[in-house]
């Protein structure tokens, strides 16, 4: 059985989207609390991008490094944020740094007027 963690870097299967949704496999931040994790059984991520053209105010850069697994340099997409079942969860392939998922959670306690 699969282990899943706050801040774990994870390629997540988005499709089949809708629109402007993201779509195919691609990395995904799970944000989801410890807690919330054991509890449920779908996982909260946020989309990570490779496409830097694309970055809007809002969005976080992140490095790619040895630890958070990523393939490129990438934008973490922090207004797209899905719930998925952990069926869509492919593959851990690493881990955040903490200043990453302080960045995000500064980001959704905006979002979410907290």
């Amino acid at each position: 059985m699969t282990e899943y963690e706050h801040g774990d870097v994870f390629l997540v299967d988005f499709d089949p989207s809708v629109g402007h949704e993201f779509q195919k496999i691609r990395p995904a931040i799970i944000i989801q609390s410890n807690t919330v994790i054991k509890k449920s059984s779908l996982i909260t991520v946020v989309a990570i991008t490779s496409n830097l053209k694309n970055k809007q105010a809002q969005d976080i850069h992140i490095k790619r490094t040895s630890t958070n697994g990523l393939f490129k340099d990438s934008i973490i997409k922090v207004n797209s944020i899905h719930s998925f079942d952990t069926k869509r969860l492919l593959q851990k392939i690493g881990t955040t740094q903490n200043d990453v998922m302080k960045g995000i959670a500064d980001y959704l306690r905006t979002h979410f007027g907290l």
